[in-house]
């Protein structure tokens, strides 16, 4: 599992020197810009991206399931990860069927 946090979060909304403080230091804007703007001549289908976190491991993905449980060519994996292809089909296996306790 992989995670990725903040890591100190105390700083991130430290105040410059002598700045007026309102909503708009504690929202990122950097964005704004793609409101209402029309997408560019080549997006030819709508796509949504829809994300929910549980509660118990809020914002965590399984990394060896959405990586090793899936359709991608096992050549590329080992080259990912640096391996032969043989150790990659071993992490598959043992996702698909684990073993008894």
């Amino acid at each position: 599992m992989a995670k990725a946090g903040d890591a100190d979060i105390t700083s991130d909304f430290l105040a410059p020197p002598n700045a007026t403080i309102d909503g708009n230091f504690f929202t990122y804007t950097g964005m704004r810009i793609l409101n209402n703007a029309t997408p560019p001549t080549s997006f030819k289908k709508p796509a949504l991206a829809i994300s929910a976190f549980g509660s118990a491991s809020a914002g965590t993905v399984s990394l060896p399931g959405t990586l090793f449980v899936t359709n991608i060519d096992d050549n590329i994996l080992a080259k990912s990860f640096r391996t032969d292809i043989k150790t990659i089909q071993a992490l598959k296996a043992r996702l698909l069927f684990p073993p008894n306790p």
